[in-house]
């Protein structure tokens, strides 16, 4: 009879949760920021394993960007042409986690229109590249997380009087269930599996001669030469305590604008002159 109620009790707190994220998805009036590169520049400056930052205009993005005092509130990333469907005949290259729809393959172009920006991992290896898109397309399908959808609604509709610098503990969301996610969770996830850094916690110790290899939270790590350097230890953070802008603030990935990416010269660029500014001016 115990088991029955749960059940029902957990399939009651799934329509809720489904309501309550269609709610949050919702655009708001007047929160649409205009792109801030073309959109054939944004496509072609895009490569396996970049992380795709947005600036989103929903419910939830706002919650999500009072929360972090950032400009990002949503984070995908690209894996390429890796014959994933989308609607259309556009190819699917980015994969998210969505509010409604869980994780999922979408195109570059759901986010032309958007202020994004490129968050790019450094000397990363191809064969962890393919490591990292085969843990993120294995989860194509998993939930969004209610969890996080049930906190950020309560912090939405009424914001508690939390200090700036303890908002950050605010993030640490989710229920723990591995096949639900939140959209900066699964990413770090992707990045942890192959070891790669985002917002690690640095310790340093007394190099102990004797003691070449140290360890932390169960991984090694070859230590240096010299009996009179301090060793550096890094500790992965938990996933659920990542937000869409540790990529843009983490010291292990590269910010790249696509409008200077290539060859740009400010020398090419047209100037409006005075004359056609006035006509401009009397259009309007």
């Amino acid at each position: 009879m115990r088991a029955i109620r749960k059940r029902a009790l957990m399939g009651l707190m799934q329509k809720l949760g489904e309501k309550i994220a269609s709610y949050l998805a919702q655009e708001r009036p007047g929160g649409h920021h205009a792109a801030t590169c073309e959109p054939r520049l944004l496509e072609q400056t895009l490569r396996p394993g970049d992380v795709l930052l947005v600036e989103g205009s929903s419910r939830f993005s706002s919650a999500i960007k009072y929360i972090t005092q950032s400009t990002w509130s949503h984070s995908a990333i690209y894996v390429g042409d890796c014959g994933l469907e989308a609607d259309g005949e556009e190819k699917a290259t980015l994969i998210e986690a969505d509010v409604v729809e869980g994780v999922r393959a979408v195109p570059v172009s759901n986010y032309y229109n958007f202020h994004t920006r490129i968050c790019r991992p450094v000397g990363i290896l191809p064969d962890e590249l393919e490591d990292l898109k085969k843990f993120l397309i294995d989860r194509l399908g998993y939930q969004y997380d209610l969890k996080n959808i049930f906190d950020l609604a309560r912090f939405f509709l009424h914001p508690p009087p939390v200090p700036n610098k303890w908002r950050r503990q605010l993030l640490a969301l989710g229920s723990g269930d591995p096949t639900r996610a939140i959209c900066s969770s699964l990413i770090a996830l992707a990045f942890q599996s192959v070891k790669y850094p985002i917002l690690p916690e640095r310790f340093e110790d007394d190099f102990d001669e004797e003691d070449r290899v140290g360890e932390v939270a169960g991984e090694k790590l070859d230590q240096p030469e010299g009996s009179e350097e301090n060793r550096e230890f890094y500790h992965i953070r938990h996933h659920s305590l990542f937000a869409p802008r540790d990529f843009d603030v983490s010291p292990f990935f590269r910010v790249v604008k696509p409008t200077i990416y290539g060859d740009f010269d400010p020398h090419e660029l047209a100037w409006a002159t005075d004359e056609q500014l006035r006509k401009m001016e009397l259009r309007f």
